[in-house]
């Protein structure tokens, strides 16, 4: 089988998963991804290339997604942190580049009473799904997602 390149696109405040507010977004970091994927996805992750970009700035994750449709990248795992509210500008590039993403955050953002804003997502309209409330958890089953979605297409 061949191995599908995932990308694991982190917004604005997200280069600090696992100490930012640990008590709404956990203590686990993405060194914790290769154990999690393992455990979700068992020798099937095998068949994953996993890489990770981080960026506190709208334009270079759009630059980013930009760049994962000239490279190859099969399927895009996004949290887009507050943008995920507020770009259409991230939303109007994930329209067009063509590759499946799924839309992910560690708390559940509907959950969120207190910020009804955070309650509604700009980008969820151009990913295939969207996993929300499992921590870092979340991350893995988005990638076992689009490994399933990308091997349904390939066989």
């Amino acid at each position: 089988m061949a191995k599908f390149d995932i990308l694991i696109l982190n917004g604005p405040n997200l280069g600090h998963i696992g100490k930012r507010q640990p008590e709404i977004y956990g203590s686990q970091t993405m060194d914790d991804m290769p154990g999690i994927l393992r455990r979700v996805m068992g020798g099937r992750a095998d068949d994953i290339a996993l890489s990770h970009f981080q960026s506190n700035s709208e334009g270079a994750l759009i630059d980013r997604l930009e760049l994962a449709r000239a490279d190859g990248t099969a399927g895009v795992v996004f949290n887009a942190g507050a943008y995920t509210h507020t770009s259409l500008a991230i939303a109007d590039s994930l329209a067009w580049i063509g590759i499946p993403c799924v839309e992910v955050h560690i708390s559940n953002i509907w959950a969120r009473t207190d910020q009804p804003l955070r309650q509604q997502s700009l980008m969820g309209g151009q990913c295939i799904g969207v996993i929300a409330g499992f921590g870092i958890l979340g991350y893995g089953l988005a990638v076992q997602a689009l490994h399933e979605r990308l091997v349904g297409q390939s066989g």
